[in-house]
């Protein structure tokens, strides 16, 4: 394939280090290194200097925290999104936002191909290039992992040796790990295993339940249109508001996740995952739906959550079905107005209150006691005509014997 100028999604790491030198020798075009910052807390002049002396034309680190918060992890949020019942798509919601940001600056620079370090075998290849594909189908897409011959750990680090590629894989750090500002995950290595237990010096983002406080923290969360917009009555821009969530998530042990799941290319595989301020939010924003949307409507939305975490999982983001579905989920938030109080206790987090001035919680329909709104002999006719076909099926039944 004959390209003239190259893209690399690169963090720096060893394979994508790797990635960076063999273009070079590979294509023999200048390639432009680009990080995104997600909030990884990366040393990002180390990062510059690196890809610069390895061979970059140009190192470009984008500070995408904000948009991330606002653009991606919101909209997800807001339709509850999950995947198999556990993970909170943290990897699955940045990769779009990075190969948007990458098909940028193919435009911005001339590139007329983007690259990445994802291997075969996993999912963010899918997404990397379904992004690409749905943003510019024109560009070349080079995926090294599917055509070089460097297919081992220990093959890259010699690559690294005999280039001069410093090489940051040590023992003490036996598998991989992704991060941003809505999780940290880990797989690989040692999490091979899955009856394995994971080190407790792994975790980055959240102390060990164990360690929490002995005292639960209670804070309240507010929302406007499905939306966290403040805590403890101050109101805060998203980028802020979700940092302090993980901070008060993360202080409390909150967000921890062991899991298997299956990945898009068939495979099952063992993840890792800490998820702090998303698993705060999750369970505040689903907490004031109970109170906010109709029973029907909160049913329908519910039906239609794993199918659009699939979406964002399989790397679809870019999609006409996603953008609906969003549009759908959207229209849902409307009402999703209110505060939600919780509690923050050793790796739990329970929601303990919850008030709405667009509530449908109507205490003198829902109370125990005396009332004059709600005529308690209606049900008699109600549950007759809701037995009527469980009274049809036993009649057939007695006819047959």
């Amino acid at each position: 394939m004959s390209v003239n100028k190259i893209v690399l999604a690169y963090s720096g790491g060893l394979d994508t280090s790797v990635i960076l030198k063999w273009l070079l020798q590979e294509y023999r075009c200048p390639v432009i290194a680009y990080s995104a910052d997600i909030g990884q807390g990366e040393d990002w002049q180390a990062v510059v200097d690196k890809g610069m002396a390895t061979g970059a034309e140009k190192v470009i680190v984008s500070d995408l925290k904000q948009e991330f918060v606002e653009n991606y992890i919101f909209p997800a949020f807001r339709s509850n999104a999950i995947y198999e019942g556990s993970y909170l798509l943290g990897t699955s919601l940045a990769r779009p936002l990075i190969a948007k940001e990458q098909v940028r600056i193919a435009h911005a620079e001339g590139a007329d191909a983007v690259s990445h370090g994802a291997t075969g075998k996993g999912n963010d290849q899918v997404r990397f290039e379904l992004g690409y594909i749905g943003l510019d189908p024109s560009l070349k897409i080079i995926a090294p992992w599917r055509t070089w011959d460097l297919n081992s750990r220990s093959k890259l680090v010699e690559y690294a040796r005999l280039h001069g590629i410093p090489v940051p894989v040590t023992r003490d750090k036996p598998y991989s790990s992704d991060e941003n500002i809505l999780h940290v995950s880990f797989e690989g290595g040692i999490l091979e295993d899955p009856w394995a237990e994971p080190d407790a010096a792994m975790f980055k983002m959240t102390v060990s339940p164990e360690r929490a406080p002995d005292t639960p923290a209670y804070i309240d969360l507010e929302f406007r249109g499905g939306d966290p917009v403040a805590i403890n009555g101050e109101q805060m821009e998203p980028l802020a508001l979700f940092s302090e969530l993980n901070r008060l998530g993360g202080e409390n042990g909150i967000g921890r996740l062991d899991m298997v799941e299956n990945r898009y290319v068939g495979m099952k595989s063992r993840g890792v995952y800490e998820t702090p301020g998303g698993t705060i939010l999750r369970t505040a924003h689903r907490d004031l739906e109970t109170i906010t949307l109709d029973r029907e409507v909160l049913r329908i939305r519910d039906s239609l959550i794993p199918r659009y975490a699939d979406m964002i999982y399989n790397g679809f983001w870019f999609s006409p079905e996603r953008e609906l579905l969003q549009k759908t989920m959207d229209e849902t938030q409307k009402t999703v107005n209110g505060t939600v109080r919780l509690k923050l206790y050793k790796g739990t987090c329970t929601p303990v209150g919850r008030k709405s001035g667009q509530s449908l919680y109507v205490e003198s329909f829902a109370t125990f006691e005396e009332d004059t709104v709600y005529d308690q002999g209606d049900a008699t006719g109600f549950i007759r005509l809701n037995g009527l076909r469980l009274r049809i099926q036993h009649l057939l039944k007695k006819q047959k014997g």
